[in-house]
């Protein structure tokens, strides 16, 4: 069965570390925030200007004015600070960002996403990807494996407008974690009831399959 964005949300969520400065993508990105390990200090970035983002407020939490880049509203946890954007580009070129989690339309096994726009359609602008994919070396990718019409999006070659060349290294789908090394997609989990060969069907790029893919797991 496929992972719901909570899942995708939670196992990402497994990937920090004490100590992390995080920057949250739009999308699922974003729910990561509500998954934090308890007792981890990690300080979640939001490129529009917040450093510290706590989990999504309840009703009695609500603050319109508390927001980030997806124009959704947040909290604040102990130790926040806000500040402009500029600084906050200037955080993330600088290389100041421990992890980065995007959303993405495809990812080729060079490690190439596309992420900002589909021709033709309306392009609201390309945000902060190019300059995290750009200022980042750690970073996790998180998309459904197949479109809605089954096409993959795990690919031999990015098709779209690329948002960065060469920079990623992990992609978490709604069916599986692979890793991409020597040009080629590692299956390394799969989603609780999912096979590998259903998979393997959807993965358009150059798969190399272990003998052994555990099952992802989650705790009730």
């Amino acid at each position: 069965m496929a992972l719901t964005r909570e899942q995708m949300a939670r196992r990402v969520a497994r990937e920090l570390q004490d100590g992390f400065y995080v920057n949250l993508g739009i999308g699922i990105p974003t729910l990561v925030a509500n998954y934090v390990p308890e007792g981890m200090e990690v300080m979640l970035q939001s490129e529009n200007g917040l450093l510290g983002m706590g989990s999504f407020p309840a009703e009695t939490e609500l603050d319109a004015d508390m927001i980030n880049a997806g124009k959704q509203t947040v909290t604040a946890r102990v130790g926040a600070s806000i500040f402009d954007s500029a600084e906050s580009f200037a955080m993330i070129r600088g290389g100041h960002v421990d992890l980065t989690v995007l959303g993405a339309f495809e990812v080729d096994v060079q490690g190439n996403i596309a992420s900002w726009m589909i021709p033709g359609k309306l392009v609201k602008g390309m945000g902060g990807a190019m300059d995290l994919v750009a200022g980042a070396d750690n970073i996790i990718v998180t998309m459904t494996h197949a479109s809605k019409n089954g096409d993959s999006k795990l690919l031999p070659q990015c098709s779209l407008p690329l948002t960065g060349a060469g920079c990623i290294k992990r992609v978490l789908t709604d069916l599986a974690y692979l890793e991409i090394e020597d040009g080629a997609f590692i299956l390394k989990e799969r989603a609780p009831g999912v096979s590998v060969e259903e998979i393997v069907a959807l993965t358009a790029g150059k798969l190399i399959v272990p003998e052994q893919v555990p099952e992802m797991r989650f705790e009730s």
